[in-house]
C-alpha cells in the first residue's frame, strides 16, 4: 500500500513538474475556410529546457496547417510562458462539431535526455445559419378552402433546431392552430409548415414569426412579411384554380326538359282528343 501511495505521488509530481498547454483559443473557423489557432504554453519544470518542439498532427482529419504545423524554441526557461500561433483550414466539406487535434511535446532537459508527451487539443468547426424562407398558396381565390405553406429551406452548414412556425394572418382566416412546430431542418434541406385557410381578400399578406436555436445553440426569432396573391372567383375559373359551378344550370336544364316533357305530353293528349271527335 505504501508503494502504491508513493508512485502515486510521484506521478502526480511529475505531471506538476512538465511543460503544460495552458490556454487554446481559436478564431471562429467554418467549412472550406481559415482560421488562426492560439496555444500558450508554461514551463512548470524546475529547470530551463532547450529544444523545445511543439507539433499538431492532422492524420485523418478535414484540417491542413497553413505554413506549417510545428512551433519550436532554441530554450523554454523555468516557470516562463509562450505563445504561439497556427493558421489552419478546414476541408469544404467539414462537418461542424468538435474535434481531438493530437500534439506531440519534446524538449531536451538539462541532463542531455530527449523528454516527450502527446496529448489533444480541441478545435471547433462552426456553421454559419442561412434561413431562407418560400411562401406557397393553394386554392388562392377568394371565399376559398386553400392552404398557406411556409417553407423553411436551410442552405448552411449546421442544422437549426426546436423550430416553431407561428403565423398571423392578414387577408384570410386560419381554419385551425395558428402555430407549427417542425423540430429540425436539416443542413441542405427543407421542411414546411402547411395552414389550411379561407381566402376573404384579395389584398393579403403572410406574416409569420419563425423560432428556432442555431448551431451554437443561440436562440434567434426572424420575422417573415410576405405580399401573396390571392384571385377572384371570375379569375380563379379563368386560370383554372377553381372550377365554375355548374349546379344552378343543371338543375335549370332539367327543369326545362320536365317542363317540356309536360307539354309535349298535354299537348299530345289534346291531338288525340280532337281526332277522336
Amino acid at each position: 500500500m505504501i508503494f502504491i501511495v508513493l508512485a502515486l505521488f510521484l506521478l502526480s509530481l511529475n505531471f506538476a513538474s512538465a511543460i503544460t498547454i495552458t490556454d487554446v483559443s481559436q478564431e471562429e473557423l467554418f467549412p472550406g475556410e481559415t482560421a488562426i489557432v492560439k496555444i500558450d504554453l508554461k514551463n512548470n519544470l524546475n529547470e530551463d529546457v532547450e529544444d523545445v518542439s511543439f507539433n499538431l498532427v492532422f492524420d485523418n482529419l478535414p484540417f491542413i496547417p497553413i505554413g506549417g504545423s510545428e512551433k519550436s524554441y532554441d530554450s523554454f526557461d523555468e516557470g516562463k510562458s509562450k505563445s504561439f500561433s497556427l493558421t489552419i483550414k478546414s476541408s469544404q466539406d467539414a462537418k461542424p462539431g468538435d474535434y481531438n487535434v493530437p500534439f506531440t511535446l519534446s524538449y531536451v532537459d538539462s541532463n542531455g535526455d530527449i523528454l516527450k508527451k502527446s496529448g489533444s487539443i480541441g478545435i471547433v468547426v462552426g456553421a454559419k445559419t442561412e434561413l431562407a424562407f418560400d411562401v406557397e398558396l393553394k386554392n388562392n381565390v377568394v371565399g376559398e378552402n386553400g392552404q398557406v405553406n411556409l417553407k423553411l429551406i436551410n442552405s448552411g452548414f449546421g442544422d437549426v433546431k426546436f423550430v416553431t412556425v407561428k403565423i398571423i394572418p392578414e387577408g384570410f382566416t386560419i381554419m385551425g392552430s395558428d402555430s407549427d412546430y417542425i423540430g429540425t431542418v436539416d443542413s441542405n434541406d427543407f421542411e414546411s409548415a402547411t395552414f389550411d385557410v379561407i381566402f376573404n381578400s384579395e389584398n393579403a399578406r403572410v406574416n409569420a414569426i419563425v423560432t428556432y436555436k442555431d448551431f451554437y445553440n443561440v436562440e434567434h426569432t426572424e420575422n417573415v412579411n410576405r405580399a401573396v396573391k390571392v384571385y377572384s372567383k371570375d379569375e380563379g375559373i379563368e386560370l383554372g384554380i377553381i372550377q365554375k359551378n355548374n349546379t344552378m344550370i343543371y338543375i335549370i336544364s332539367v327543369v326545362v326538359v320536365i317542363v317540356l316533357w309536360l307539354v309535349y305530353r298535354t299537348i299530345k293528349r289534346k291531338l288525340k282528343k280532337k281526332r277522336k271527335v
